[in-house]
């Protein structure tokens, strides 16, 4: 599989993300999942100490095992667990990362992600702890998830003007049909500093797999049942279908899939580096890394986004 960087990193473009281990999905079904994607040529293994509980960590570091050397782990700090703050001040990035160590069963983290932005803790005392931890070797590199535009460029002015770790990625939402990081500016800062971008929820929380359909209700066990009505009645709308049919149909004619459209157009931004998707079984594994195949090219990238404001306008 194709690799890109993400800082010193070289990471699979297809990556797997974790959020269902310890959750809807169990170790056993995990094992089998991580087995695939290492099978897979997947590198990339994103998870958070806040996922499953914190059982996404325990359970993805004992399915990897000695293959520890094959992948990348990559985690992210900062949510509230078990009632506890969260946050980034400087004490809990040194408490939280010794505790991922020990879930995960490993000497470092590849990658290391403030989950979220933490208005309470000065950019510069996180960035600080960051740093320490880089320099004491519990941590290859840095990320953040969920920062705006304004947000990152004053991590990169912090970072440069004080000599510390720097964020090398930024993790924030974005899929064919959630569009906000070019329109927000957060891809243009990412390029501003050579940054790289990870995606997540690259299929639309499972609508860009074609397994939803217009005016059915979700599946008992799949991702969008598990919501609250509202917000599930917002990502299977009419005006979503619109669009999700007329790009199905478009993949179609070209000879792919839905999910293959949703990986291609994604990893035609050079500023993407990996697609880190959910799984709960090995199939599904195997159809994320098999999408990556497939190349857009200039005009039919157009092509999509007439298809897309074509399906807006009817």
């Amino acid at each position: 599989m194709e690799t890109r960087a993400i800082g010193s990193l070289d990471a699979s473009v297809v990556g797997l993300g974790c959020n269902n281990f310890g959750g809807r999905v169990d170790e056993a079904a995990t094992k089998e999942v991580v087995d695939a994607a290492i099978d897979a040529g997947d590198t990339l293994f994103d998870t958070a100490d806040i996922y499953g509980g914190t059982k996404s960590e325990e359970f993805l570091g004992r399915a990897v095992g000695n293959r520890r050397d094959r992948v990348l782990l990559a985690t992210k700090f900062g949510g509230p667990i078990g009632g506890g703050p969260g946050g980034a001040s400087a004490a809990y990035v040194h408490q939280a990362v010794d505790a991922s160590l020990g879930r995960l069963g490993t000497d470092r983290i590849d990658l290391y992600q403030l989950h979220f932005p933490d208005n309470a803790t000065p950019l510069e005392e996180t960035l600080g702890a960051l740093d320490e931890i880089v320099r004491a070797g519990k941590v290859r590199e840095i990320g953040c998830s969920n920062f705006s535009a304004d947000m990152i460029d004053q991590a990169t002015k912090i970072s440069r003007d004080r000599d510390l770790a720097r964020f090398v990625s930024v993790q924030n939402e974005y899929s064919l049909l959630r569009r906000g990081p070019e329109t927000q500016g957060v891809l243009d800062a990412c390029k501003r500093d050579g940054r790289a971008f990870i995606p997540y929820f690259p299929l639309a929380s499972g609508v860009l797999t074609g397994k939803y359909r217009r005016g059915t209700p979700p599946a008992p066990g799949t991702r969008l049942a598990g919501i609250p009505a509202e917000r599930s009645e917002q990502a299977l709308s009419d005006k979503v279908f619109d669009r999700v049919e007329a790009l199905a149909g478009w993949a179609e004619d070209h000879g792919h899939t839905l999910l293959d459209l949703a990986f291609a157009w994604l990893l035609a931004r050079h500023d993407v580096a990996s697609v880190i998707a959910g799984a709960t079984r090995p199939e599904q594994v195997h159809a994320n890394a098999a999408a990556a195949s497939w190349t857009l090219s200039d005009d039919e990238l157009q092509e999509i986004d007439a298809v897309i404001e074509r399906a807006k306008s009817e």
